[in-house]
């Protein structure tokens, strides 16, 4: 049977291994977000010329708007999973520690990367070196405030180190993200995921935002034509739909306490400020993990503490009312 902790999805190993669960699978396994932005579909894309650099230009640069920065600033991505496997490209010095816990994608960024908890981080940060966060944490939801961002940045700056964050959850918080409140000389590199808050994750685009000179060994890894002309076209378009972004932000709080209400109502405890996602804690969550499996419902189980499980926010009101069900009834 398959790993069901190294990442969400994998509903192909789902129906495999669950071949009389109850169809159609909702899949709450993930924190992407369930209603994907829909101007995708209407997007003409013309396969038969190579990407045009001039419109990679501009997506970098309706991007910057939305993570208000320069534009010089923003190195467009095919993924910020290639973001984080390239780190070690940009000659970031070490030692070099990963937040724990985290995704399994921090501890490899970077060879013999040590884990360090929460508590331990400013410590940690007088020994300047390198340091990899997540702000929100995934699974956990934990959120830093961009003052100890900014502290701890400036902390690990002074001993000539650097900071990098992985920002994958936060544009649905903006008002959370140290982009905005960095100095040109923060010794600061933030990660951005194209497809999770806009649900299209197949999209494959990511960003690496940081001093233009730091990320220029990145750039020219990069090559001439990182992203496909889809994935410029499509991030483009849906950067600069505002009014989807800001009634979307909304949605999600509703949405998220909805699912908090149920998983209370249940006696089970939400934790996380993430409106894409929540941790719960239980004792049975193997057992709870399996239960719902074969009622077609997936989940996300983790190897770093057996009894967490972590459910994406449901889409629509249906999803949450086929979840209160199976949680009642088993």
């Amino acid at each position: 049977m398959p790993d069901w902790t190294i990442h969400g999805g994998r509903l192909s190993g789902a129906r495999q291994a669950y071949p009389h669960a109850r169809t159609p699978w909702l899949d709450l396994s993930t924190g992407i977000n369930p209603l994907a932005w829909p101007g995708a579909d209407g997007i003409a894309i013309d396969w038969r010329r190579l990407p045009d650099e001039a419109d990679l230009a501009t997506l970098e640069s309706v991007a910057a708007v939305n993570f208000a920065v320069s534009p010089d600033r923003v190195c467009a991505l095919p993924g910020t999973e290639m973001g984080l496997r390239s780190l070690s490209l940009l000659g970031l010095p070490g030692p070099w520690r990963h937040g724990v816990p985290g995704y399994a994608s921090h501890a490899a960024a970077f060879p013999g990367s040590r884990g360090v908890p929460d508590a331990a981080l400013m410590d940690e940060a007088v020994q300047g070196g390198t340091m990899l966060i997540a702000n929100p944490a995934n699974p956990t939801g934990r959120m830093l405030t961009v003052a100890a961002l900014l502290a701890l940045a400036r902390r690990i700056g002074a001993a000539g180190g650097w900071l990098v964050v992985d920002e994958a959850f936060v544009d649905a918080q903006p008002d959370s993200s140290i982009l905005p409140h960095l100095r040109p000389d923060d010794p600061v590199i933030v990660l951005r995921s194209f497809g999770k808050f806009f649900g299209l994750a197949g999209v494959r685009l990511g960003f690496a935002v940081g001093p233009a000179e730091r990320l220029a060994p990145l750039r020219d890894r990069m090559g001439s034509w990182p992203l496909s002309a889809a994935a410029i076209a499509i991030g483009t378009a849906a950067y600069a739909d505002r009014d989807w972004i800001g009634a979307t932000r909304d949605a999600l709080v509703a949405r998220a306490a909805a699912l908090d209400a149920v998983l209370r109502r249940h006696h089970l405890e939400p934790q996380g400020k993430s409106p894409l996602f929540r941790l719960i804690v239980d004792c049975d969550a193997p057992a709870l993990f399996d239960r719902l499996a074969r009622q077609g419902i997936w989940t996300r189980p983790f190897d770093h503490d057996p009894r967490w499980l972590r459910l994406g926010v449901p889409g629509h009101a249906a999803d949450l009312a086929r979840l209160d069900r199976a949680l009642a009834h088993g």
